[in-house]
């Protein structure tokens, strides 16, 4: 059985940084219960397209012992931005239609999120909006 791989805030943001965004991340909940703060990391990244994510691991999992051991950070949720402000992806794309929040994502699937949303021409934006498909 293959091991989870949990997420760290080093891990999320090294994966944004090889990717070419500047990235800025903090973590908020410790080990304690009795932490303030409902996430245990944040990340935020814009890449050079003007594109931007915002990635939070909300709180830990807690897995069966067959499954991992302890609390892992195995899912994050990611928001989409473009200039600052929420956004969905134009259409034609597998993310963001339709909404700017993707829950539960894996590594994968985060992995395949960032390439697409580094390689987003902003001109679709327009164009779409031209066209009415926005």
């Amino acid at each position: 059985m293959e091991a989870l791989k949990p997420m760290t805030t080093e891990s999320v943001k090294e994966l944004l940084e090889d990717a070419g965004a500047k990235v800025m991340a903090r973590s908020g909940r410790t080990e304690s219960y009795s932490a303030p703060r409902d996430f245990s990391f944040e990340v935020k990244a814009i890449f050079p397209n003007g594109m931007g994510l915002h990635i939070v691991a909300r709180q830990f999992n807690y897995r069966d012992p067959w499954e991992a051991t302890g609390r892992v950070n195995d899912l994050v949720d990611v928001s989409l931005l473009r200039d600052g402000i929420y956004t969905p992806l134009p259409k034609g794309y597998k993310w963001f239609q339709g909404r700017d929040l993707e829950e539960g994502v894996d590594e994968a699937r985060l992995r395949e999120l960032i390439a697409c949303v580094r390689d987003v021409n902003p001109k679709l934006y327009l164009l779409q909006e031209l066209t009415g498909d926005l």
